[in-house]
């Protein structure tokens, strides 16, 4: 039996008149990769902000384990420590080394000693490669080594689910691949992950399901076979002819 850790049922969520997400409906399961694509503009990147907390949805609702976060009070910040967010832009501290970026978090949310901090940092910067950098600010690191530290900094506060907002956009194309790298690993020691992706080959490969979203709306989902072996809809396959194209 497939264990639920997330659920998003009937979520909407608009800015102004603006309607960005509309009627969203989808599961996580524990161990799942679910890959979320579609055109710029299609709102996956706002539904993972929704599902963060970092946007209040409009109407809707979102179930952590069983409980509506929504209409919980004042959980918001332990509720993120269970479903972190690595994002584009990697969101270090400019000021911190690569060590105390990774233990801040846990000193001050989880309550952790340095000590302990330190070692499960540790942990987790050996696992994506970054160990020799952790006395180097920000600013001293390339992209793809900002966005390992991020990666290492998120699994530090033991996340049940981690939230991927396109993490290799804005990166330069040859560290893309140490990225991914670091991912596809992740995945594969059954990290449950929500990830938004311009990266095709990994939502087909590292997946075990793919929603495609347009307008707004979940216009398309399911295995990566029926997605993009056997999509049902014209948008989808058009969408995906432009990637098959390159």
């Amino acid at each position: 039996m497939d264990e639920m850790i997330l659920q998003v049922r009937h979520l909407s969520k608009s800015f102004g008149k603006h309607e960005v997400l509309r009627d969203i409906d989808f599961t996580v399961n524990r161990g799942d990769v679910t890959s979320i694509i579609g055109a710029s503009g299609s709102g996956k990147s706002t539904l993972l902000r929704c599902v963060n907390l970092l946007e209040t949805p409009t109407s809707g609702e979102i179930t952590f384990h069983g409980e509506n976060i929504l209409t919980r009070k004042g959980g918001a910040a332990a509720y993120r420590t269970k479903v972190g967010m690595v994002f584009q832009s990697f969101n270090l501290f400019n000021n911190m080394s690569v060590l105390d970026n990774c233990t801040v978090g846990q000193i001050k949310v989880l309550k952790k000693s340095a000590a302990e901090a330190k070692e499960l940092a540790m942990k987790y910067l050996t696992k994506v490669g970054m160990a020799p950098y952790i006395n180097a600010k920000p600013r001293q690191l390339s992209g793809g080594q900002k966005q390992r530290v991020a990666i290492a900094r998120a699994l530090a506060m033991d996340p049940e689910v981690l939230l991927f907002d396109e993490p290799t956009s804005a990166l330069d194309p040859e560290m893309v691949g140490e990225v991914l790298s670091v991912m596809r690993d992740l995945a594969a020691e059954g990290l449950t992950m929500l990830v938004v992706t311009h990266e095709m080959a990994f939502a087909r490969d590292v997946s075990n399901h793919v929603v495609f979203m347009r307008d707004g709306v979940i216009w398309e989902e399911g295995t990566p076979q029926q997605i993009f072996e056997n999509p049902q809809k014209a948008e989808t396959q058009e969408f995906l002819s432009r990637f098959r194209a390159h």
